[in-house]
C-alpha cells in the first residue's frame, strides 16, 4: 500500500477543475460531492465524477470521492452512484467513530458485488474530528474495515463547537484543535493506518503551508490535504524524505545489522539506540512504499 503525501480536493461539478486535476501532481485527487458542490448540482456532479473516473489515468493519481455525511439524504445516493466507476476510495466526512466506517463498508460490500468489483477494493478515508463527539472515538479505529487513512478537519469542528475562530492571533490553532490534531495522529498509529494532516485554508500563504507541513511531518503525519493546486508541490516536497535522510537512515540500519547484539552504538560521535533504529526503519519503509 503506497503512502499518499498529498490529496487534493477537486469540486465534482467543475469540468475545468476536473480536467486540470490530473496534471497537478497530487498523489490522490478527492473528487468532492460535499462542501464544494451545491445541493442542487449534486446529481450532475455524480455523473461528472463517474465519467471522470471511467476515463482518467489512474497511474498519475489515485482517485477518491468525498461523499456527503452518513446521516444526510445524499449519502447513499452518492455512494451508489460512484461505486460503479470504481473509485480507489471514499472519503467519509463528519465521521463520528468506527461504527460509521463499518456502515459505509457494508454499503460498499453490497455495491461491489452488484458491479462485479473485487471485494474490499474500495478503501475508506475517515475525516474523524468534524463533530463534537468524534474526538472521543479516535482511539477505537483499529480493525475498522477498509480504513486506510485517518485525517482531521478543523473548520467543521469549529462550526460544530460554535467557535468564532480556530486560530490565535499568530495564525496557529487554539487548544481544542491542537488536541483534535494530536488525537488523530495517535489514533492513526493505534489503528495501523496512515495519518494525514488537514488543509491549510489560506492557499495564498505558502510560507504558512510549508511551516504546517514541516511540523506535521516532524510529529509523525505522512501527508497533508490540499485545497488548491498551488499547494501540492510544497506538500509533496515536504513529505518526501531527502537523499541525506535516506542515506543516514541506511547507515543506522547497517550499523545495527553489523552489531546485532548491541543495544546502543556510537555513530558520528553520537549515541544511537533502538528508537533511532525504529525511526530509520520507518523512514525506509516510507521510501519503499512510495516507489
Amino acid at each position: 500500500m503506497s503512502i499518499l503525501r498529498s490529496m487534493l480536493f477537486v469540486p465534482g461539478d467543475s469540468e475545468k477543475k476536473l480536467a486540470k486535476g490530473a496534471g497537478i501532481g497530487a498523489d490522490a485527487l478527492i473528487l468532492d460531492l460535499e462542501d464544494a458542490v451545491a445541493a442542487a448540482r449534486r446529481p450532475l456532479a455524480r455523473e461528472m465524477i463517474c465519467e471522470y473516473l471511467s476515463s482518467a489515468d489512474r497511474a498519475r493519481s489515485e482517485l477518491w470521492v468525498r461523499m456527503n455525511p452518513l446521516d444526510s439524504a445524499d449519502a447513499l445516493r452518492d455512494v451508489a452512484a460512484v461505486v460503479r466507476a470504481r473509485p480507489d476510495g471514499i472519503a467519509l466526512p463528519k465521521c463520528n467513530g468506527p461504527e460509521d466506517v463499518v456502515q459505509l463498508s457494508h454499503w460498499l460490500d453490497v455495491l461491489e458485488v452488484e458491479h462485479a468489483i473485487p471485494a474490499g477494493s474500495i478503501e475508506i478515508c475517515a475525516i474523524a474530528t468534524e463533530t463534537a463527539v468524534a474526538p472521543f472515538a479516535l482511539g477505537r479505529y483499529k480493525g475498522a474495515p477498509r480504513l486506510r487513512i485517518l485525517t482531521w478537519g478543523a473548520e467543521d469542528l469549529a462550526a460544530a463547537l460554535g467557535a468564532s475562530t480556530n486560530k490565535d492571533a499568530a495564525g496557529d490553532y487554539t487548544a481544542p484543535y491542537v488536541l483534535a490534531r494530536s488525537l488523530c495522529l495517535f489514533g492513526a498509529y493505534a489503528a495501523g493506518v496512515q495519518g494525514l494532516d488537514t488543509v491549510q485554508p489560506d492557499f495564498r500563504n505558502p510560507a504558512k503551508l510549508r511551516e504546517e507541513c514541516n511540523e506535521a511531518r516532524r510529529d509523525g503525519f505522512l501527508g497533508k490535504i490540499a485545497i488548491h493546486p498551488d499547494q501540492v508541490a510544497v506538500i509533496n516536497e515536504c513529505f518526501t524524505p531527502s537523499a541525506e535522510e535516506i542515506a543516514h537512515a541506511q547507515v543506522v540500519i547497517d550499523a545495527f545489522k553489523a552489531n546485532p547484539d548491541a543495544g546502543t552504538l556510537s555513530l558520528d560521535g553520537k549515541m544511537i539506540d533502538m528508537p533511532h533504529l525504529k525511526q530509520a526503519e520507518r523512514l525506509m519503509s516510507i521510501v519503499t512504499r512510495r516507489t
